[in-house]
């Protein structure tokens, strides 16, 4: 039987790749707050992201395949913690393109480059959330 949430989504899985997998690591952790396992295959480390049923992606230290900032725009949830996500973004490595703004009748992003040099879209419907470690 299959899920039909599944059977429309257009993009499934994404290999991010990554310079220094650890820095890597600790950064979408902080960024995404989300749980992130690093696994081994086949003599190859990398990381998977936490996803669920949903679309889901790893990353991937690969000489071959360098960090960039001119490809595609991948969109990551943040939903309710856009504030929190950018500031956590500039203290773990990263670097604000585009502050948080909003995208019409999409809700808000930022533009960040990852600790790696990739850029990526921070999402969420709402531009609202408290920054942790902001006081109370």
């Amino acid at each position: 039987m299959s899920d039909p949430q599944i059977e429309n989504q257009r993009i499934v899985w994404f290999d991010m790749p990554v310079t220094d997998l650890d820095r890597a690591i600790a950064f979408y952790r902080e960024v995404l707050a989300i749980q992130i396992d690093k696994e081994s295959f086949e003599n190859f480390t990398f990381a998977v992201l936490e996803h669920g049923p949903g679309n889901g992606g790893c990353l991937i230290p690969d000489p071959e395949h360098k960090p960039t900032d001119s490809g595609p725009l991948m969109y990551f949830g943040v939903e309710g913690r856009l504030p929190d996500a950018v500031e956590k973004t500039r203290a773990h490595g990263g670097e604000v393109v585009q502050d948080t703004h909003p995208i019409g009748p999409h809700g808000f992003r930022a533009i960040v480059r990852d600790s790696e040099g990739n850029r990526i879209a921070l999402h969420s419907e709402t531009n609202s959330g408290r920054v942790r470690g902001s006081g109370g």
